[in-house]
């Protein structure tokens, strides 16, 4: 089952002044174990890896403070199947598809996943679909974590796929989140503008560090309790575990994050409230409205998705409590 994989982000390095000059592709082989040279040329050509959000050929020149992010997509020509695996379609046409990704499920096939994605289940349902992304990752255009639900859009042409991308990369597509923290925030509105990188204690985490990547997260106060607050979070944005990581710096985790949380799901006074995060077995994080131009018709279109019954319900038993006003 997928739930018995391990999910690995993607890889970030940031070059330094000893490093520059080398080859990319002989950088990534001394750094990426069980990976051969060839193998990780040909990740970069089909655009698994990026310097500084942009794809470039294997033998680029690193420079310093270059950030390389490096995404260990399995071989699809062995591992990668179509599979009958129901999915939300919310809005469909001849250039884009819209889907609501439930928790739980992983967007593409990674290093140890090759089946149960939502790529797979895209394969199967759509005769249609980009192929810029490879073959192992139809139509993707951009990713929720797998603990994350809500909203993807997904490209059924190579020129919608473009499109798209182009404005994902001029940050000209609207991304809002629904996100439940632990503790009072000290501002009911504002923003925290930090660069994420790979936190060089643990390569398995995100964490904000000096020469990180840009990172920008707005938020807004929309209920706030004794010891959480419901949130509204803009992204500005794209970075590998933006929202978590930037929230758990404000010491406001996610809840039911295990991963930035440290710990504050086990510390809920209340037992009905910290038996249900513990049974939520995910993040309270929901993607619940996404807004884009059309890639044919340059229409403005926005869609929108409420709250899944698992978090819908935490909600509920959480508004017992008294409200701050």
């Amino acid at each position: 089952m997928e739930s018995d994989l391990i999910y690995t982000p993607p890889l970030s390095f940031s070059i330094t002044e000893q490093e520059s000059a080398e080859r990319l592709d002989a950088f990534l082989a001394k750094h990426v174990t069980g990976w051969s040279r060839a193998r990780l040329q040909r990740l970069i050509e089909d655009g698994d890896v990026l310097v500084n959000g942009q794809r470039v050929k294997s033998s680029y020149k690193l420079r310093p403070q270059d950030q390389i992010e490096a995404e260990l997509t399995p071989s699809p020509t062995t591992q990668f199947e179509p599979q009958d695996i129901p999915i939300e379609i919310v809005h469909e046409d001849d250039d884009i598809v819209v889907v609501n990704k439930p928790a739980g499920m992983v967007v593409h096939p990674a290093a140890g996943i090759h089946s149960g994605t939502l790529a797979n289940a895209l394969a199967f349902h759509f005769q249609q679909l980009s192929k810029l992304g490879g073959e192992a990752r139809p139509g993707i255009v951009h990713r929720l974590d797998k603990g994350t639900s809500g909203l993807l859009v997904v490209a059924k042409t190579e020129s919608s796929h473009q499109h798209l991308g182009d404005q994902f990369r001029a940050r000209e597509i609207f991304k809002s989140y629904i996100a439940l923290a632990h503790g009072q925030l000290d501002k009911r509105q504002g923003q925290i503008d930090q660069p994420i990188g790979r936190d060089p204690a643990n390569r398995t985490r995100m964490a904000i560090v000096r020469n990180g990547r840009e990172a920008l997260t707005l938020f807004r106060a929309r209920e706030r309790f004794d010891r959480f607050t419901l949130l509204d979070v803009e992204l500005k944005t794209g970075r590998t575990h933006q929202i978590r990581v930037h929230l758990a710096s404000l010491k406001n985790p996610v809840v039911g994050d295990q991963v930035y949380g440290g710990g504050r799901d086990k510390t809920v006074a209340d037992p009905v409230v910290r038996s249900a995060i513990a049974r939520l077995d995910r993040q309270f994080l929901h993607a619940a409205r996404l807004g884009f131009c059309h890639p044919r018709t340059n229409e403005s279109l926005m869609f929108a998705s409420e709250l899944p019954d698992d978090l819908r319900g935490l909600l509920e038993l959480i508004r017992r409590a008294k409200k701050i006003e």
